[in-house]
């Protein structure tokens, strides 16, 4: 019987929930579950409960999350990020911020704001996923909500053909981050959207206590119980 927590960098192009499978698979556990999904194309803290660390998982659902991501400025997507279908392109020549500027932007993201949570999401309505009502171009109303970003750094500022911005922040449960890039894209009057996305902490939990899923997945049976931690370890 394996109890206990592992904290997974989750690499891209995989979802949360086949990397749950995986492990579940590779350490034949009884149960096991992620605690606070990152959407296919987003990499870093998985953190996932095993066994009977499994009732601890709401703990870590409430927990701080802290995003490092780039979002590019000009162009929107019905997603919100770069896997969606592009419905807006900036008619301006090309947005001209200066980083005092964006940086100004972003200060007022800081603190308790309202956010509407995106049409693709998971959220549910009647039983089902946004997702799946949006995928049949059916929008409903969706009530915003309040959310907190306690830190939005900017990182760096980059004119491509497109500008690109990269940030940090630091946010309450139920943040969506490619959100707060589209309502500061729309802030800045040419849209946005996120295209790249990495979880760095969840709580106390940093991203340099996780351990790559294909270097888990290649270790023997001994070296992974290693990094299975008990929940004390990581719940204060």
């Amino acid at each position: 019987m394996k109890d206990g927590i592992l904290i997974i960098d989750k690499p891209e192009g995989i979802t949360s929930a086949k990397i749950v499978l995986k492990i579940k698979k590779v350490l034949n556990l009884n149960k096991a579950g992620h605690t606070g999904t990152l959407d296919p194309f987003a990499t870093g803290v998985l953190v996932l409960c095993l066994n009977r660390c499994t009732k601890k998982a709401p703990y870590f659902f409430n927990m701080d999350k802290t995003y490092s991501g780039t979002m590019i400025l000009g162009i929107s997507t019905d997603t919100q990020d770069l896997t969606g279908r592009v419905v807006k392109v900036c008619t301006k020549r090309r947005p001209k911020f200066n980083l005092d500027e964006v940086k100004s932007v972003f200060r007022k993201f800081q603190g308790e704001i309202w956010q509407t949570p995106p049409m693709f999401s998971a959220i549910k309505s009647r039983g089902k996923p946004l997702y799946q009502l949006a995928r049949k171009g059916i929008e409903i109303e969706i009530a915003p909500r309040k959310i907190q970003i306690f830190q939005l750094t900017v990182l760096d500022l980059k004119w491509d053909k497109y500008p690109s911005i990269g940030f940090e922040v630091k946010c309450s449960k139920g943040t969506y981050i490619r959100t707060l890039c589209s309502d500061i894209g729309e802030y800045l009057g040419c849209g946005a959207y996120l295209s790249k996305l990495r979880r760095i902490q969840v709580g106390k939990i940093s991203i340099n206590q996780s351990i790559p899923l294909d270097r888990f997945m290649e270790m023997t049976s001994e070296k992974q119980k290693q990094y299975i931690l008990p929940c004390r370890a990581v719940l204060d």
